[in-house]
C-alpha cells in the first residue's frame, strides 16, 4: 500500500503498520541528541503497561512534530469544537506538602 504525500514523497504503508496501536500513555525522555517517545496503553485493572511503539527523533524533528501537532489541533478544534481535557477529581491541594521553617 503506497500513499503520496503533499510533499511528493511516496510512502509505503504496510497493512500491519496501517492498523496502528492504541495509546493512552506517552512517556517522553531526551538526551542532548535525541527525543524518545514511548507509547503504551494503560488498561483498568492491569498493573503493567507494555510499550507498543518507540519513536526516536532528533531535537529538530521533535520541534517540527510539536508545531505540526499544534497546527493540526487548531484545525481540528476549528471544525470539530474545543478538545476538553478533564480535570482529575479530588481536592486541588492533594499533592505533596512542603513544611515551613
Amino acid at each position: 500500500m503506497a500513499e503520496t504525500t503533499p510533499f511528493g514523497i511516496d510512502l509505503e504503508l504496510d497493512e500491519t503498520v496501517a492498523q496502528g496501536h492504541y495509546s493512552n500513555l506517552a512517556i517522553i525522555s531526551h538526551s542532548s541528541s535525541e527525543f524518545i517517545l514511548d507509547f503504551a496503553a494503560v488498561l483498568p485493572g492491569v498493573q503493567k503497561a507494555r510499550v507498543k511503539s518507540r519513536i526516536i527523533l532528533t531535537p529538530e524533528h521533535a520541534k517540527r512534530l510539536l508545531r505540526s501537532l499544534q497546527e493540526n489541533i487548531v484545525r481540528y478544534e476549528s471544525s470539530m469544537g474545543k478538545i476538553e481535557i478533564p480535570v482529575p477529581s479530588g481536592t486541588p491541594d492533594s499533592g505533596p506538602k512542603m513544611g515551613q521553617a
